[in-house]
């Protein structure tokens, strides 16, 4: 199977891979989420080629995660700024953090800290059921796969979403 073929799976995880799965893009929206917004800011914050820095962009933007736009002010750069799509990718990025915090750390611990701008208090986000509020981990979830739409329907269904990111 082709990596690009991905999107195209009955599978949600899948699908978001072939977004954000290759391996600079969490890094690039990583700086986004620091509040970087231009090219130069990426480039530094990663270490990435300016060439494939320059791709990953792109792809940022046409798959709507990412808004390319001139900045407000006298220097008219270009900048790029999440959207609505790309916040929702927060939970990824932090859940993705959290791991490597505790797996991947050296004995001077993590390398960044969170703090809750509500509270000021320092915080460890944590997934907690919709419903009751307990906090979930993968041996109390079951995942129950649907019914697989006709593939006439999942063709539609594709070009709709695909319309509605545009």
């Amino acid at each position: 199977m082709r990596w690009d073929s991905v999107k195209e799976m009955n599978c949600s995880v899948a699908r978001t891979l072939s977004v954000v799965g290759e391996r600079w893009t969490m890094l690039i929206l990583r700086e986004a989420f620091l509040g970087r917004h231009r090219f130069d800011e990426f480039q530094q914050g990663t270490g990435i080629a300016r060439n494939i820095l320059s791709s990953r962009l792109r792809d940022l933007v046409r798959d709507g995660i990412l808004d390319r736009a001139r900045s407000e002010g006298d220097s008219g750069r270009v900048e790029y700024r999440l959207t609505r799509k790309g916040l929702e990718l927060y939970p990824v990025l932090i859940a993705m953090m959290r791991w490597g915090d505790t797996w991947l750390s050296d004995e001077s611990g993590p390398p960044m800290t969170l703090i809750h701008r509500v509270c000021g208090a320092k915080t460890a986000p944590d997934m907690v059921c919709s419903h009751c509020g307990d906090h979930l981990t993968a041996r109390e979830v079951v995942a129950i796969p649907r019914r697989p739409a006709p593939a006439h329907a999942r063709r539609v269904e594709r070009a709709e979403r695909r319309r509605a990111t545009r």
